[in-house]
């Protein structure tokens, strides 16, 4: 229970519906956000998720998880920037912290299930749990749970699954809580300004350090002020115009170098992703779906190839800003067959 609208009304969905329900929220002392949308998991989202469970009348229990999001979530985050890549905190969060540390500390508590806000579906069958999209395609949140197991997926419920945004805010008046039209969460929960870059300025300023931005023939264009600064296809905060729309194309640590060029350089075919998971069975050594390249880009048809270990990715159209360090997800129509981290675009 973050202390959202969504987690409070999937604890009250299976009140409603005869579970006996404890609500577990995460601390991660990280204080809340100023003059901005609320954190999930800062002090005021504990209150309000205490206040639902008192409302609802179940037992809340606070979980400090600090050290394991500074463990498996912000050094990460840390760490992939400095290299030049992007990476996507709130994947690793679900994998390492919510349907792991979280889930066994439900499980210690004798609980049969974990559940949570989150807008995905499952569904049972002869060959095992299947992760599908929820109802409410523009809140569908699957994108960011393609790491999860078999065994993980026995255990956990997903309450909201079926239903819309706008419906879980009514169900939420109808159950009297006061969360009903609080704002939505930021995406990133330890960034409480939602700039990554002052983040990284307070934390590893030391570390970075100016270089050239060149074009795609070598010629220097101007300074960057570190590549951790810089995200593939990125086009604002540049700091300086060459007459024409101009993106980033290209980022270089090992001789921390920022390329640019026009729009059309930054689309792409061809990518290698690492660490492969697949959530029913390892798929075959050639297959094609239909893959995400970041929460918000719309699947595209692609070839998946087998690669030693890895898995090299080829879409039909190029793609805008296939980006090191996102995820690339696979879906076969809603559901969801797994999917890895794109470690190097190819072509």
């Amino acid at each position: 229970m973050s202390g959202g609208v969504d987690s409070s009304v999937a604890a009250a969905l299976l009140k409603d519906k005869g579970f006996e329900v404890i609500g577990i929220t995460m601390c991660f002392n990280i204080g809340d956000s100023v003059g901005r949308r609320p954190n999930c998991c800062g002090l005021q989202g504990i209150e309000d998720a205490r206040r639902v469970a008192y409302k609802l009348g179940i037992k809340h229990y606070v979980v400090n998880m600090k050290k394991s999001l500074q463990k498996y979530v912000i050094d990460d985050f840390i760490k992939e920037y400095l290299a030049g890549r992007t990476p996507n905190p709130c994947v690793r969060c679900n994998q390492y912290l919510k349907f792991d540390a979280l889930l066994e500390k439900a499980i210690a508590l004798d609980a049969k299930y974990l559940a949570t806000g989150h807008y995905v579906r499952i569904a049972k069958t002869k060959k095992g749990y299947l992760l599908k999209k929820a109802k409410d395609l523009h809140k569908d949140q699957s994108y960011f749970l393609y790491r999860l197991n078999q065994d993980q997926l026995k255990y956990v419920l997903f309450p909201l699954g079926n239903y819309t945004k706008t419906e879980v805010r009514s169900l939420a008046r109808k159950f009297g809580l006061s969360v009903a039209d609080k704002p939505g969460s930021q995406e990133i929960c330890f960034l409480p300004q939602g700039d990554y870059r002052d983040f990284l300025k307070s934390h590893i300023d030391n570390k970075l350090s100016s270089g050239d931005i060149i074009d795609a023939k070598g010629n220097i264009l101007g300074r960057h002020k570190g590549v951790a600064f810089y995200t593939i296809g990125q086009r604002e905060g540049l700091g300086f115009a060459c007459g024409y729309p101009v993106y980033v194309t290209k980022i270089d640590p090992e001789n921390n170098q920022v390329t640019l060029g026009r729009q059309e350089e930054v689309y792409r075919k061809s990518f290698l992703v690492k660490e492969p998971h697949f959530i029913l069975k390892p798929a075959r050594n050639i297959f094609t779906v239909r893959v995400r390249i970041r929460y918000n880009h719309k699947e595209d048809t692609a070839q998946v190839a087998a690669l030693k270990g890895k898995l090299k990715i080829s879409f039909r159209k190029p793609q805008f800003a296939i980006t090191p360090g996102q995820s690339a997800v696979f879906y076969q129509n809603n559901t969801v067959l797994g999917g890895g981290i794109i470690e190097r675009v190819l072509d």
